[in-house]
Formats: structure tokens, sequence, C-alpha cells
């Protein structure tokens, strides 16, 4: 199986005032296509720095990523943004909606970047999927926690990504929402063949994918394979 995401040597920091902060050190790891990958670790010790790097959203001090098949070093601003449109879906805690656009407008939103003039039809079917095909004309405000994260469900595989990267996709839900976002998360990676990377604090839902990282003080502290 071939390698969607390969990250070697991967080193970052940050200035604070005249301090220098090493936030990631020494970062080696691959994925491969449709693999789930769990990110974890204390808070503070690099893991949504990880993530934006894995998804270009930052460049690393040194090192490389390469997200399928391409070194994200070498794209302008412009061109890793359009690699992420095409290939990569987000799942974030604090579900980032556009609140000036309903439901249905926030899921079609990746498609009509793309130029897709079935983004309508496609967004009210993975509103559907999702379970709210009767809010799609609702507006952030007017929807639940657990509502705003499954429209940022429908709307992560709306481009149909190659990999998805979630950052605590969980954290601002109650158990019982959070339980049912992620049974809906795995279903549709699994159901579209997406590659997803999950940072989470939570081991359980952690256990639920193939592989987990556990980083401290910006290293891996261990690599291991869970049983799904």
């Amino acid at each position: 199986m071939p390698f969607i995401l390969e990250i070697s040597n991967l080193e970052k920091s940050y200035t604070s005032g005249s301090k220098k902060l090493k936030v990631l050190e020494d970062i080696n790891f691959s994925i491969t296509e449709n693999e789930t990958f769990a990110i974890v670790g204390p808070s503070g010790s690099g893991k949504t720095t990880l993530l934006g790097l894995c998804a270009g959203l930052d460049r690393p001090d040194s090192g490389s990523v390469i997200l399928n098949g391409t070194e994200l070093s070498s794209l302008s601003e412009d061109e890793r943004a359009m690699l992420r449109n095409r290939d990569v879906g987000f799942v974030f805690q604090d579900f980032q909606l556009l609140p000036t656009l309903t439901a249905l407008e926030n899921v079609a939103v990746p498609l009509e970047l793309q130029g897709d003039r079935q983004a309508t039809r496609k967004a009210e079917a993975l509103l559907q999927k999702v379970g709210l095909a009767d809010r799609g004309d609702h507006y952030p405000t007017q929807l639940s926690g657990g509502e705003q994260q499954r429209v940022a469900l429908a709307r992560a595989f709306a481009n149909d990504p190659k990999i998805l990267f979630a950052d605590e996709p969980t954290g601002n839900l109650d158990a019982e929402t959070g339980e049912k976002v992620v049974d809906l998360l795995f279903e549709l990676n699994k159901e579209r063949g997406t590659t997803l990377v999950l940072v989470t604090h939570d081991m359980e839902l952690a256990r639920k994918t193939k592989n987990i990282l556990t980083i401290r003080g910006g290293k891996i502290a261990n690599l291991t394979s869970a049983a799904v």
C-alpha cells in the first residue's frame, strides 16, 4: 500500500520574546493510504502543531512533509491551498462553520471552489447522510453543537478527500453526542476510503484507529498498532 503522508526529520520552533521554544524535534513517520491514525499526547506536546504541518497549514523549520506524493515545502502558499482543497478534508474542535452561510451552503463551499456544478445536489446528499436533510436552511447559530459538527463532517467529505485531518473532533461535545459524531466519522471514512489522521486527548477514541503515535515534549515517545 503506498504512503499518503511521509514525515521526515521534522523540526518546528516558535520565538516567544527573546526565547526560542522548540515545539517539535526529529519527527519521523509514514501513513499508508486508507489507514486510520491517531496522534495523542498531553496538552502542549505539539500535537496540533504537527497536524498543521502535515496538512500544509504551516511550514516546518526543517525536514519534509510529502502529502499524496507532493513535497509541501516546494509549493507556494496558493499551490498548497489548491492541494488542500483538492486532497484534504478538515474537522476542528470548534466546528469552524461560516456563520453567514446556511448548513447547506457550508457543505457546498469546497465543491463550489472546485467549480462543481453539482455542488448543491452533492451537499444535499451529504447532509442527508449525516442526518440533517431537514436542517439545510439553518444557520450555524440555529444548530446544536452536535449538529454543527455533523455539518462540519459533511463539509470535510464534500471534496472526496484523500486524507482527513480531525483535531479534537469531540472536544466541544458531551459524551453521548461525541460518540455519535465519532461513529459517523468512522463510517464515512470507511465508506469513502479516506485516510484518517486524528488528534485527540481521548485514548478510547484513539484506540479505534489502526496506529497510535504518542508525542511528549515535542518528540515521538511511542508508535503502536491498535487492535481494531
